[in-house]
């Protein structure tokens, strides 16, 4: 028998909120809150545990609905009024589910790295419609794992998970301070190529065959000095306009396709 809540006073309703609203309330809980059957399939397939779902009134006979509660059977199910959905939900067009799922570890020492990886490691990216699209981007590619390096914003923030269409789920990542990702990098033996245009190569004229991190910063502020105390080779993107930078996702789009270019993936 599945719970109903109709008053927005509710607690539960009220936790969702704070899940929605608070970064802290999600590393409080340890989990957060995904919105839609098709995020909700990519968590699911990304080995996410769902704990919980909230359906709108009407919805839970559906039958993509009820396939995804029959999957579920750890999962309480909890419908929701319209009203209640409606305050819940960050966005529309969600198809009226909403699931509260369990946050992964995300140490470097959780990444599974086969014999010749290919990383993209972002460098204190702070948009969460940048980090995305450096998601999506990844999942495209199908790099082996995404790093962000001095990580400025929560993982699991509801415009992430919107952003990047659900690839949160899809990529393995890792978050850690700059310093511990390089260590990890060496410690590894990945060459590291960072985009920094001092000192600088063109992009597509190294060899990335290679275990590789490709390693891009912010627009604002670029790369770290660290990085450049490390890198195998900067690298650029020859330009011909006006400007010397591009948004951080195209630029690690060019530079992650090349990589796979070069590695038989086109």
């Amino acid at each position: 028998m599945h719970k109903h809540i109709s008053s927005a006073q509710n607690p539960a309703v009220k936790r969702l909120l704070q899940l929605q609203e608070k970064s802290r309330s999600r590393k409080k809980e340890g989990g957060f809150i995904i919105e839609g059957l098709r995020e909700i399939g990519l968590a699911i397939s990304g080995q996410y545990t769902i704990a919980a779902l909230y359906i709108k009134e009407g919805f839970q006979e559906e039958a993509s609905v009820v396939t995804l509660i029959n999957s579920l059977q750890t999962a309480s199910v909890t419908i929701l009024s319209e009203e209640v959905y409606r305050k819940i939900a960050y966005r529309d067009g969600t198809e009226s589910v909403i699931a509260f799922a369990k946050a992964k570890n995300t140490s470097l020492q959780e990444l599974q790295l086969p014999q010749n990886p290919l990383l993209l490691i972002a460098e204190a990216p702070e948009k969460p419609g940048n980090i995305g699209a450096l998601l999506r981007t990844a999942d495209a590619a199908a790099v082996d794992a995404v790093i962000i390096a001095n990580p400025k914003t929560d993982l699991y923030n509801p415009n992430i998970i919107r952003s990047s269409v659900g690839c949160v789920f899809t990529s393995q990542i890792a978050l850690a301070p700059t310093s511990e990702v390089i260590s990890f990098l060496q410690d590894q033996k990945i060459q590291i190529f960072s985009a920094i245009l001092q000192k600088a190569q063109p992009y597509h004229e190294q060899d990335y065959t290679q275990p590789t991190a490709i390693v891009v910063g912010t627009e604002a502020t670029g790369l770290t000095q660290a990085w450049r105390e490390v890198s195998t080779q900067n690298i650029k993107i020859p330009m011909g306009g006006a400007i010397d930078s591009m948004n951080v996702s195209v630029a690690a789009g060019i530079l992650v396709f090349e990589a796979k270019r070069q590695r038989n993936f086109i």
